[in-house]
């Protein structure tokens, strides 16, 4: 990504120890802001749908989007397990080698090779998959990189609830397209990125969209507002 935002603002904090934020900004809503500091948290720190993915990964693994690493380095150095963590920010690869994590690499995940038993995609995970029109080619690497009676592990949010109205009603606007289709821009200091598409995608369209492909897919865990974790599997 042009201007690595969170390669800059992990190392900033690495390296200073002074909290910051990102600025997440949305042609659609207002700005919302990511702590830094969020992201080196520790297992206690993380929330129960990360924890659960944690507790449920075995064998050979695949960290999607890394950032900082913490996933990485509690699966690496509490359950002993081997693996291999990879993330688009050259910075944030940077740190996560000076944290410890051993195998790591500054690698889109559909450029990647590999086989493993368990693959994260954790922390809105879905939103690689960027819009509704790329769920074929996701799940196909997906396959390509899976073994067999290996899991995919995978977090998002329903953003239905920002469609309620006072009477408790949700009334989505369906010529405007799929409301969890999403594009934005990511502030730091005087940097910026490029706009970027990003997918939140409620559970039935993931479970619809994993079955044409030929997966199964599982609600593992609910969290306590529109977000949960899935487990597919061929």
């Amino acid at each position: 990504m042009e201007n690595d935002i969170f390669g800059v603002a992990i190392t900033d904090y690495f390296e200073t120890g002074i909290p910051n934020s990102i600025t997440v900004k949305s042609n659609e809503f207002d700005d919302d802001e990511i702590p830094i500091p969020y992201l080196f948290r520790t297992f206690t720190q993380m929330p129960k749908i990360e924890q659960k993915a944690l507790d449920l990964s075995f064998g050979k693994i695949l960290d999607v989007g890394c950032g900082a690493g913490s996933h990485s380095l509690y699966l690496q150095n509490e359950k002993k397990l081997t693996v291999t963590a990879i993330d688009t920010s050259a910075g944030a690869i940077k740190i996560c080698q000076k944290r410890g994590i051993t195998t790591t690499l500054n690698e889109d995940f559909y450029e990647h090779k590999g086989s493993y038993d368990t693959i994260l995609l954790l922390m809105n995970g879905s939103g690689i998959i960027g819009t509704l029109n790329n769920f074929t080619s996701f799940f196909n690497k997906l396959k390509s990189l899976l073994n067999p009676n290996g899991q995919i592990l995978i977090d998002s949010s329903d953003l239905i609830y920002l469609f309620e109205n006072e009477n408790g009603e949700y009334w989505v606007d369906a010529a405007q397209g799929y409301y969890g289709e999403m594009q934005y821009q990511l502030e730091y200091k005087n940097k910026t990125s490029q706009k970027f598409d990003w997918l939140y995608v409620d559970y039935n369209t993931l479970q619809r969209a994993a079955i044409f492909n030929n997966f199964t897919c599982e609600l593992i865990y609910e969290g306590e507002h529109y977000d949960y974790l899935a487990k597919l599997t061929l």
